[in-house]
């Protein structure tokens, strides 16, 4: 199944010059929505996965189905201020500036292999944040798993010591 069927690309969104890829479209298909999750849980069936983190927000919309069908329990990232219990907290460069993550400071337990689940991977911010917590917290990331990779920013050069896949590509130019 080609996904990229399934991406909607709207010109200037957030702003000018960016081409934003809206994967609501996958989500109202059932057919594109599961095989995008089977084709997740797939890659990471051989990694001996203990739990899946997915940042907020859409990290959460395929997070969740593959940690349900791979059996194991699901971590949300979040914004400052989301979560109600201790955090760890990591700062951390974005396409359009700078941002924050946090995780429950008892949520990923030593030693526990993660898989990452996210819907795009660009410059890496955001995935080397949630690397950073899970790391702090005894953590080790097994894998990285996206919808998207916008190929040509540096998301795969920061994260090049990481297991990785994208179920797309798409060409881009900073």
């Amino acid at each position: 199944m080609n996904l990229k069927n399934y991406i909607a690309e709207v010109v200037d969104f957030p702003k000018e010059g960016i081409s934003f890829k809206d994967i609501t479209p996958v989500l109202q298909d059932p057919v594109a929505f599961k095989y995008a999750v089977s084709q997740i849980t797939d890659y990471a069936k051989n990694l001996g996965v203990d739990v899946v983190v997915g940042p907020e927000a859409r990290g959460f919309l395929f997070g969740v189905p593959a940690a349900l069908d791979l059996g194991v329990g699901f971590v949300p990232v979040r914004k400052p201020g989301k979560l109600p219990r201790a955090v760890e907290t990591a700062h951390y460069e974005l396409e359009y500036g700078t941002d924050s993550l946090c995780i429950h400071a008892d949520a990923i337990k030593s030693g526990q292999k993660v898989l990452i689940v996210d819907d795009l991977l660009a410059t890496g911010g955001t995935l080397k944040a949630t690397i950073e917590l899970i790391e702090r917290l005894g953590g080790e990331v097994v894998g990285c798993a996206f919808l998207i990779e916008l190929v040509g920013l540096s998301g795969r050069d920061v994260l090049k010591d990481y297991n990785m896949m994208a179920l797309t590509h798409y060409e881009v130019t900073e």
